[in-house]
């Protein structure tokens, strides 16, 4: 019978020792294997079980470090976690302590992208029906993107020459790096603000998925959704997608076809002009076509007439005077018709009753809710729509027609 050791240790005493040796040794380590037992108690730490075919081990990812990866993962996923191995004092088991996590198979940002894209999926952010349509007829485009970009320059290109009177105010920002997603949600707050643009434009030019990452970041995302102004998407190339692409009201594949939409409204409404224009020339041409051929038609009967002027004994002056007469009248009222036409056409244009010096008051920035006087009180918010802007005022007396103060 071999005799006692020299120095008896306690439980904790070789448990902190085998605690010292595992740490020293396994202080860095990544593994992958199938999650099981996941569970989140009230600490907001997730608890749960890595195995494979041959063995398992206890997991622990506290909070401070959760709270960073988009999406728990689930019961029966397989997962890559680095971090580092130590023993649990308090019931002497080995445990796997686990800085980050991401889904087996694909990289750290892909997973992290389409984490994020479902949970804002889920939370409604991307559905058709939070969408907005562009403004018909924009006077003013807030661009967020950066000052130096080539992409700014491609837009500011596309605008001059589509839309020259168009007004553009730039958000400069950072578009990658450490700080961007911030700036780029702080930026699209600002111009919502000041309430000076009518659409935005978010975006920059082509990048690696790294490059483009600010734009996958959920504080831009949540920008956006809470923009009160229509916001366009315009991320990288036509093949680069983004979690501000599918929270966008709409998305351009390119920064130039971003400017190319919001320019497409008044390159329409130029064209209808010109269509309506060309009909109208058509119209005149054919009515003064039709009255040639009358003159025609009375220049013949004039002539076979003055050809019996002897016999009739008609001077041959007073018919002419007469047949000049009739012409000038007939002239004269298809020119009225003519002046009155084109001043229809004109009071149809939606550029028209701002250019007179009407004001249009309406209860918000966007003007979808014209202000009725019956719902009008002393110090409700108004805003004045005038042809070169807007001007945000508040009612100090309401005056119906007799002009006694309501």
């Amino acid at each position: 019978m071999t005799g006692l050791p020299a120095e008896r240790l306690t439980v904790s005493r070789l448990v902190e020792l085998i605690r010292e040796v595992v740490e020293s040794n396994f202080f860095a380590v990544t593994v992958e294997g199938e999650v099981s037992n996941f569970a989140v108690p009230s600490s907001g730490h997730w608890y749960f079980t890595l195995k494979d075919a041959r063995g398992q081990l206890r997991a622990v990812m506290f909070r401070g470090r959760n709270r960073l990866t988009p999406y728990p993962p689930r019961d029966g996923q397989q997962v890559i976690c680095s971090g580092t191995v130590g023993i649990y004092t308090s019931r002497g088991e080995l445990q796997l302590i686990v800085d980050s996590l991401v889904p087996a198979g694909v990289g750290s940002l892909q997973a992290a992208f389409e984490a994020l894209k479902l949970r804002l999926g889920e939370e409604g952010l991307f559905a058709e029906a939070r969408k907005r349509p562009l403004p018909a007829f924009p006077r003013t485009v807030g661009i967020v993107t950066s000052k130096t970009g080539a992409a700014i320059h491609d837009m500011l290109n596309v605008l001059r020459r589509r839309a020259p009177g168009l007004r553009v105010i730039l958000r400069p920002v950072k578009v990658q790096g450490e700080g961007a997603a911030e700036e780029i949600a702080a930026g699209v707050a600002d111009l919502n603000r000041h309430g000076l643009a009518d659409v935005l434009i978010v975006g920059r030019g082509g990048g690696s998925l790294e490059d483009l990452w600010a734009f996958n970041e959920e504080v831009v995302a949540r920008a956006l959704a809470a923009s009160a102004i229509p916001v366009i998407s315009a991320v990288g190339h036509e093949v680069d997608v983004t979690i501000a692409d599918f929270v966008a009201d709409l998305r351009a594949p390119t920064p130039s076809a971003a400017a190319e939409l919001v320019a497409k409204s008044r390159l329409e409404l130029e064209s209808h002009v010109d269509h309506l224009t060309l009909r109208l020339r058509s119209r005149l041409e054919q009515g003064l076509q039709l009255v040639e051929g009358r003159l025609q038609g009375l220049e013949r009967r004039l002539q076979l007439a003055a050809a019996d002027l002897p016999r009739r004994g008609i001077g041959l002056d007073a018919l002419e005077r007469r047949l000049h007469s009739s012409a000038v009248n007939y002239l004269y009222r298809q020119e009225e018709r003519l002046g009155l036409a084109a001043g229809q056409l004109h009071a149809l244009s939606p550029l028209a009753q701002l250019a007179r010096g009407y004001v249009l008051a309406s209860r918000d920035h966007d003007g979808h809710e014209p202000a009725a006087f019956a719902g009008l009180a002393i110090g409700d918010p108004l805003w004045l729509r005038f042809r070169e802007g807007r001007v945000r005022s508040r009612i100090e007396a309401v005056l119906p027609e007799d002009g006694e103060q309501a």
